[in-house]
């Protein structure tokens, strides 16, 4: 059996271990989730205005490239604002983006991941 490397960095790539990863046992687990990686990305922004591309990757389970390329794409939309800190950016939620899919174009981001935050942060709502 071949197993395909790549030298990226510091990184090495096994395609053969990321390809047959086990599947979780547990029915609760499942291999979806309700949001998209946007989503994702965009409730790690609003969660840490401050936070790195190398940290929404690896707590969203992306590559960077990937998500440097959501995050470009909700700046894009109007979805997120960057800011240049120095070297650093920061981010803004704009909450009164409407969703995109005509089923919910009715809706905010806001009636959504308003809500997203206050959860994770333990709020009352």
């Amino acid at each position: 059996m071949l197993l395909k490397t790549c030298q990226m960095g510091s990184k090495i790539c096994d395609y053969w271990s990321m390809a047959t990863k086990k599947k979780p046992t547990n029915p609760t687990e499942g291999s979806w989730t309700f949001f998209t990686n946007h989503g994702h990305v965009l409730v790690c922004i609003a969660q840490n205005p401050d936070i790195r591309i190398s940290d929404i990757a690896d707590l969203v389970g992306l590559g960077e490239r990937a998500a440097h390329r959501i995050v470009g794409e909700l700046v894009d939309g109007g979805y997120v604002i960057r800011t240049k800190d120095g070297r650093r950016n920061t981010y803004t939620v704009d909450y009164t983006q409407h969703l995109r899919h005509p089923l919910e174009a009715g809706h905010t981001i806001g009636e959504i991941f308003k809500a997203l935050i206050r959860m994770k942060s333990g709020a009352k709502s």
